[in-house]
């Protein structure tokens, strides 16, 4: 049993024991604050029931289309569980269990997976108090006041301060709903159900208010066409260069934009905490510093392109399998260290929406999670914006209690034509058990985010396609949004190609082989790169995105095949160029290999959402291998040419072992999922028109069972599958930091055409001079934990530069080219942090012979543990040290932060 409380701060449900214990620290979360007694049970209902039995469908919705129970029927259309809670017992400390539906529990001795049982809020009347504002007043020149249109530039020592522009935005929106009836509230909050509307998910007008529409992905406009597929997250976070990440993002918001869309849905930001996790493509890596600065810079680019951005997905959505009907068991501290750190980043990007995610986080379905979203996001970190449900991720009418705010797509299941929203909830507000109030703050949130991206302004362009038929003329106008991002795609694709091997002088290539032979999935596909739906299916030809909701239609689509092919006819020695694009014709590839000057073997591996099996991968991969027979394909080509280049478009990390010594395997790039233009930024690669600068944003490990956790399998349809991140911490290089594992390729690693050094490090610390803040930075240098209040984590002392750390890098080397300086803090061991954690990263371009000098800030919340006693951020106890890295492994440079 969970204890529920009705907290004294603004309408915060805590669950007291969300959290298991820390695998840090042996103290439980404080919830020693929350201490207002929960009103009386309403005698209408009992005070807790099955809120995930759908309602009957005789009650119409306003407007929406969506039907659900009528408020007399409410209490019989649910089955009473058979674990309701008594009354409280005393009304200055009352706690109310929440109740579960029983399913199978246990751990059997003969290792099957471990299951668990549901949490649910319990249905009573309930009060509310919207969260007060955060109050920080602007500081010119280190904390300014800004709007979305008009973000800091990329690198600015500096912290955004959006207040000015929500509270605007509030004071709008406010007015705009004053004469709203309850039911137009609601009708704001609840989609119009699936493929009712033109885009995945819409809600429709109020009055002269428009409505919004609503559409994936995060690397494009999905079911849109004249649309840029744009390379993938994991590409994005792989260049570690934050002016490609931000102009990506900015190219992305125009082409929503211009399509009509309000909202787009993404940045995605998993952690691949599992290697083989099956959407980890559609995200940044697999450290929370990374992932965290890329969704920050994603975010401010794409709502200064006009979209609203969608932070997603909230949060602990680690792996397919089972992602409806598994508990993700994480302690606080990982939590706050690890999952929630993007959010929180998101946050302070002036993300305009949150999506809650399908899975359950410690028993509590995360749509339904008053931890993590009223606790956390809407106190803790302050956001201002809305929560909406991924499409049929919410559980339950209560959940407007527990801080969701809308419903996607707005029915319960696909086309039912019944809603927990909508009528339902209308009638929760009529009786009583939700108050009007809370669905003030729903609808003011969402359409105050309307209003801070400007959408009300008439030049924003009205919905112009139709993502479900895509071939109405009366509906889709076709047009194009694409303007010139194909050079962007190029660009990005070119920068976070990884050169992981480089041996004899392999590359670049001189542009004078006479002949080339290639194979593999280097070509067009045969069918065509849209023949699959959302991208699934695809066999052959080179790969450019993954599979699911976070794809986007090829215009276009340059294979290396086209590109290199067009390189061979500028070439001095008019090269001639073979190809075998067969799949498992492992003879024919090495026969047509011999003698070639040089020969390019294109590998694969595919994954994306469990809702399209392929070959057995339903959305997460079954393993690390290369697809097609990969490993045999490089070893048959290889034991016939002694030049043999591995090209590798891949998901995520693939074991490379089998083939990676062999001595004719020359070199070796990891080109990820590039987009339109994945042959070109290759060919730009091969050939040093780009020297590549791309570094991993993950471990590439010797073995699949070296990483710190694998997917969890089995559990029957009925089954909550327990998912327990026990590694705490310790995910990716930090797990293999910790115990001593040695790689294949560590995290962060990556290659160049030149060669490099670093010198002269210097860390100082940097004067607040304003002294506005004085007293909590004090306080942190005392090593005392930050305060319990609104927007604590976010505050922006906090987060402000504190330490400067500065040094040279210099190009030794006869190419320009580009490096990524990264900062590790390895904390004292009494911390419990992993021994080395990034905490800095920057790219600097440099000519040959010449040395350029480099800062990277840190703040105080870099230097900072989550006290899950306190449960604020701490300064540890002893020397911090400062590790200046070409790779989580390749210190160069040693030095510690002023005490």
């Amino acid at each position: 049993m969970f204890a529920l409380w009705l907290a004294c701060l603004p309408f915060v449900l805590a669950q007291e024991s969300s959290f298991p214990p820390s695998t840090v620290s042996s103290a439980a979360p404080s919830s020693s604050f929350f201490s207002e007694s929960l009103p009386p049970s309403s005698s209408a209902f009992s005070s807790s029931f099955p809120t995930d039995i759908p309602p009957s469908s005789s009650f119409e919705s306003a407007s929406s289309g969506i039907t659900s129970a009528p408020s007399s029927d409410i209490s019989s259309t649910f089955a009473s569980s058979s674990e309701a809670s008594s009354a409280p017992s005393s009304a200055s400390n009352a706690s109310v269990s929440i109740s579960v539906i029983p399913t199978s529990t246990a751990t059997s001795a003969d290792g099957s997976p471990q299951t668990t049982t549901r949490n649910f809020v319990p249905i009573q009347p309930y009060t509310f108090t919207p969260f007060p504002v955060p109050s920080q007043a602007p500081i010119p020149g280190v904390f300014p006041e800004t709007d979305p249109n008009n973000p800091p530039p990329v690198g600015a020592a500096v912290i955004p301060n959006f207040e000015a522009a929500w509270a605007t935005a509030y004071q709008k929106a406010k007015a705009r709903i004053a004469d709203f009836t309850l039911e137009q509230k609601i009708n704001v909050t609840t989609g119009v159900g699936w493929m009712e509307g033109r885009c995945v998910g819409n809600i429709p007008p109020v009055g002269d208010w428009p409505g919004l529409c609503l559409e994936d992905s995060p690397l494009g406009v999905r079911f849109g066409d004249y649309v840029t597929a744009f390379p993938a997250g994991i590409n994005a976070a792989a260049t570690w260069n934050r002016d490609l990440i931000r102009a990506r993002g900015i190219a992305m918001g125009e082409e929503h934009k211009g399509k009509g869309v309000n909202i787009a849905l993404g940045p995605m930001m998993n952690m691949g905490r599992v290697a083989e996790g099956g959407r980890n493509w559609e995200g940044f890596g697999a450290d929370p510093y990374l992932v965290g600065e890329s969704a920050y810079e994603t975010i401010l680019g794409m709502q200064q392109g006009g979209v609203q951005a969608c932070a997603k997905h909230y949060i602990f959505n680690e792996q397919e399998h089972k992602r409806t009907m598994s508990s993700s068991d994480v302690d606080d501290r990982t939590a706050h260290e690890i999952y929630a750190h993007p959010f929180l980043r998101s946050v302070q990007a002036g993300v305009a929406s949150v999506m809650c995610s399908y899975n359950l986080d410690n028993g509590t379905y995360a749509c339904e999670d008053d931890k993590m979203m009223n606790d956390i996001l809407k106190r803790e970190f302050a956001f201002q914006g809305f929560i909406m449900s991924d499409w049929q991720a919410t559980m339950s009418t209560i959940s407007v209690i527990t801080g969701l705010d809308m419903t996607m797509p707005g029915d319960i299941t696909f086309n039912s034509g019944d809603s927990y929203f909508g009528g339902n909830l209308t009638a929760y507000v009529q009786n009583g058990t939700i108050p009007e109030a809370r669905v003030d703050d729903m609808a003011t949130r969402i359409i105050a985010a309307w209003y801070l991206l400007h959408q009300d302004a008439p030049s924003y362009p009205p919905v112009n396609f139709d993502a479900f038929k895509p071939d109405s003329e009366e509906t889709n106008e076709h047009i194009d949004v694409q303007a010139d991002h194909g050079d962007l795609v190029r660009k990005i694709g070119a920068a976070s190609t990884i050169l992981l091997k480089n041996t004899n002088g392999a590359l670049p290539l001189t542009g004078n082989e006479r002949s080339i032979f290639m194979a593999g999935g280097g070509g067009p596909p045969i069918i065509g790169p849209n023949r699959f739906g959302d991208q699934g299916g695809i066999e052959d030809g080179i790969l450019a995105m993954g599979w699911g909701s976070g794809t986007a239609n090829f215009t276009y689509l340059i294979s290396p095949y086209e590109a290199i092919q067009q390189r061979a006819r500028k070439s001095k020695g008019r090269a001639s160029i073979s190809w075998m694009f067969e799949n498992f014709n492992f003879p024919r590839a090495g026969n047509m290999a011999i003698k070639k000057d040089v020969a390019l073997v294109f590998l694969n591996s595919d994954s994306g959402e469990q809702y399209i099996n392929f070959d057995g991968n339903e959305g997460d991969r079954k393993n690390l291998t290369a697809w097609h027979g990969g490993d045999e394909l490089v070893l048959t080509v290889a034991a016939q040419n002694k030049n043999t280049i591995v090209v590798m478009n891949s998901v995520g990390p693939v074991i490379v072992e089998p083939w990676i010594d062999h001595p004719n395997v020359t070199a070796v790039l990891w080109a990820g999922l590039q987009g339109n233009e994945a042959g070109n930024a290759i060919a730009d690669v091969l050939y040093g028109d780009w020297n590549p600068s791309g570094r991993l944003p993950y471990t590439i490990a010797k073995r699949p069972e070296d990483y710190s956790a694998q997917l969890v399998l089995g559990g029957t349809d009925q089954d909550i599958l327990v998912i327990p991140y026990t590694e705490g911490l310790e995910i990716d290089y930090r797990h293999f930091d910790a115990h001593g594992i040695e790689p294949r390729f560590e995290f962060g690693f990556g290659l160049s055409y030149t060669t490099w050094e670093y010198s002269d490090l210097e860390i100082s610390t940097i004067d607040s001079s304003d002294g506005q803040y004085a007293e909590q930075e004090a306080a942190w240098a005392r090593g005392e934990a930050t305060q319990i209040e609104v927007g604590s984590s976010a505050a922006f002392w906090l987060h402000r530069p504190a330490f400067n750390v500065t040094f040279n890098v210099q190009n030794t080397g006869d190419v320009y080219g580009g490096d990524i300086p990264q900062v590790y803090l390895n904390m004292p061991i009494s911390s419990g942090e992993p021994p080395s954690i990034l905490k800095g990263f920057t790219n600097t371009e440099v000519l040959p012979g010449e040395t350029k000098r480099v800062s990277i800030f840190l703040s105080r919340y870099d230097a900072s543990f989550w006290d899950v006693v306190a449960q604020g951020w701490r300064k540890p106890e002893g020397a911090i040290g400062v590790t200046v890295a070409r790779s989580s492994r390749d210190g160069k440079l040693i030095g510690q932060l002023p005490a």
